[in-house]
């Protein structure tokens, strides 16, 4: 074989290669997760939840809609002299959805009962900006973590500090974990911030 046929060989495989990795790349980083709002019916916020949480559930979406949330904030009132508090809904008729949009995405989000559209010009998906979230509790600042659902953590931060628990569950959204601590004598959920949690090395 030639030395230039050796040559057109080489940058044959070079450019297999090259492509081979952008894929990877491209498969690795994948699409971005943004934050939509959803119209809804008024008072069926809760349902709408439920009833997406249930099709991610049925269709394993959980890849491409990580968290569906009805923000809530502590109201107080007075009547009667008597001081009350309770949570009421923050946007009445809205439902916020953490989702990779896609052709799937959107179409079962828009065809649950109770959803009249998304937010947007002329019902187009538009997500929120990181300013737009930071009001509602929303972390947009990401936090690295080398731990998943199942994984015995240590708190290395906070009240928890020096605390070994098992991840039972992460909110991408709030970039939180909840683990399971012995307190009195028996085993209660507590919901950690990522940034003050490290898996532990055994």
């Amino acid at each position: 074989m030639s030395d230039t046929n050796n040559m057109e060989l080489s940058e044959e495989i070079k450019e297999e290669v090259t492509e081979e990795f952008a894929e990877d790349e491209a498969k690795e980083s994948g699409p971005k997760a943004n934050w939509y709002v959803v119209h809804t019916y008024s008072g069926y916020e809760n349902k709408v939840k439920a009833n997406i949480e249930k099709t991610i559930e049925n269709r394993h979406l959980e890849d491409e809609i990580l968290e569906v949330r009805v923000p809530m904030q502590d109201v107080t009132e007075v009547k009667n002299g008597v001081r009350k508090t309770s949570a009421k809904k923050m946007f009445p008729g809205y439902v916020l959805i953490n989702m990779i949009m896609n052709d799937v995405t959107w179409y079962v989000v828009r065809n649950t009962r109770g959803v009249t559209g998304f937010v947007g010009p002329g019902s187009k998906p538009v997500p929120l900006s990181d300013g737009e979230m930071k009001p509602l509790g929303i972390k947009t600042e990401n936090v690295f973590i080398n731990f998943t659902e199942g994984d015995t953590v240590n708190v290395i931060a906070g009240v928890w500090k020096d605390t070994v628990g098992v991840v039972q569950r992460m909110d991408m959204g709030k970039q939180t974990a909840t683990i399971m601590v012995e307190l009195f004598g028996r085993e209660t959920p507590v919901e950690i911030s990522f940034d003050e949690i490290n898996k532990a090395n055994y």
